[in-house]
């Protein structure tokens, strides 16, 4: 999993994420890695057209994305 993100980080393209929150709700999001740290990502993302931080340890699955739209930002 941790290849994938530097992949997305040094292509630049985004990923499917699929996300434990730190409320226990569960979300699936397309993100774009800007920055990799040793317990969490910085990405930009899609769905709330924003940049966030993301512990790694709540990811739960990771998939390149299809969509080329959704790696426009």
């Amino acid at each position: 999993m941790v290849g994938l993100l530097y992949r997305s980080l040094e292509s630049e393209k985004a990923v499917e994420m699929i996300y434990l929150a730190s409320g226990g709700s569960i979300s699936q999001r397309a993100i774009k890695v800007l920055a990799i740290y040793e317990d969490r990502i910085v990405a930009y993302c899609f769905t709330r057209k924003e940049i966030r931080t993301f512990k790694t340890g709540n990811i739960l699955s990771l998939a390149p994305v299809k969509n080329t739209k959704k790696q426009e930002a």
